[in-house]
């Protein structure tokens, strides 16, 4: 089964059946492939955990 890198409004990644329709909320972040390739990717591109709002309220908080 093909499976797709989907991501969130707070730009946070999940797999997801490419097969289906996105949950709410979530779109298609451009990879499709096997779980432990879209695993692998997710990897190597979520390099900062936090959620976008909270990383914009530090990154402000900083100034």
């Amino acid at each position: 089964m093909d499976i797709k890198v989907v991501l969130n409004d707070e730009e946070q990644y999940s797999i997801w059946p490419a097969a289906r329709e996105n949950p709410s909320g979530w779109r298609d972040a451009g990879f499709t492939g096997t779980k432990e390739a879209c695993l692998a990717h997710i990897d190597q591109v979520w390099t900062d955990m936090r959620p976008r709002s909270l990383r914009e309220a530090m990154d402000g908080a900083g100034r």
